[in-house]
């Protein structure tokens, strides 16, 4: 159900020259809540941590069931984790997007040579649901129900623990739990008594519903410039392990949102996406606590004027 620390040191090495060791930063903010840390996986090559569980993913499959073509679902960050490690290996790839995708994520998709399918959303999520696209063959690729994503995934959890050993706790943005229950599983298995919790935006959050339902549940979801996490539900099988693992959900505005990106900017002089600030704008409120925390900032694929707009206050 989940990957175990061997495997998600195991899988360090498969990403090896395909993934990075990103920084672990200080927060230039001195009257935070917290002491507030920032894993900057916006500096992958791909511009998102996406790249650690496709590329261990695909590293475990026969070079023969991969010449047939490689295939995911994706809002755009997965979608560009498959296609950079197709194209290193020469593969075909196909992605299907829902129809909200942006645009700069499409462009990146397309320029790594995929062929990229835009689907209604429902359309979309069912292709979660059936790992399959119908009419593409091909070794299906999931972008979170997957225990090789999720060990690719976990390695962030090594490095926070190297670089900051003193952790209290680990705030990160919830799309489908992939990237928290890998880095859970990493960071509670060296250091259990550290806390991790997911970041949604209250414009699609059904992690906290559902945990205070105490079972899966549907929600409202707005499609916003938080792109890269948030949906309708959660999988079944990833509340299960989310529940053993995760100690909360915490939930954030897009105002709440915007004003992380826009904090980020002026003092880190780094550029994030929507989903990278959820995790900081839930530090900033306080509600993961007053000590040494690590947020992700999960990747910074967002269309430049679009960012603009949104520091700016004038986008949702």
């Amino acid at each position: 159900m989940l990957p175990s620390l061997d495997e998600i040191r195991a899988a360090r090495g498969a990403i090896a020259g395909a993934a990075i060791r990103t920084p672990l930063v200080r927060l230039g903010l001195t009257d935070a809540p917290a002491e507030i840390h920032l894993k900057l996986e916006n500096l992958q090559p791909i511009g998102s941590f996406k790249i650690r569980g496709a590329m261990n993913a695909l590293a475990h499959r026969e070079r023969a069931e991969l010449e047939q073509g490689v295939l995911t679902a994706s809002a755009g960050n997965m979608a560009q984790g498959v296609a950079w490690v197709a194209r290193l290996w020469g593969l075909p790839c196909t992605v299907v997007a829902p129809d909200t995708v942006p645009e700069a994520k499409a462009r990146a998709v397309e320029r790594l040579g995929a062929r990229l399918l835009r689907v209604p959303f429902d359309d979309w999520w069912r292709a979660f649901e059936t790992r399959s696209v119908p009419g593409v063959p091909g070794v299906f690729v999931h972008a979170f129900d997957d225990p090789l994503v999720m060990a690719g995934n976990g390695t962030i959890g090594l490095e926070i623990l190297e670089d900051l050993p003193d952790v209290e706790a680990i705030v990160v943005p919830w799309g489908g739990g992939g990237l928290a229950c890998g880095i859970a599983a990493a960071a509670k298995a060296l250091r259990p008594s550290v806390k991790v919790y997911a970041a949604e935006v209250d414009t699609a959050a059904p992690l906290s519903a559902s945990l205070l339902a105490g079972s899966p549940q549907r929600v409202p979801y707005q499609p916003s410039f938080v792109d890269g996490i948030g949906s309708k539900t959660v999988f079944a099988s990833m509340f299960e392990r989310a529940r053993g693992l995760v100690d909360g959900a915490i939930v954030s505005s897009l105002a709440e949102v915007g004003a992380a990106l826009k904090l980020i900017a002026e003092r880190n002089h780094v550029i994030a996406e929507g989903a990278g600030g959820a995790s900081v704008a839930a530090a900033l409120s306080g509600r993961a606590g007053a000590g040494k925390i690590a947020c992700i900032v999960s990747g910074g694929n967002i269309d430049l004027d679009r960012f603009g707009a949104v520091v700016a206050g004038k986008s949702g």
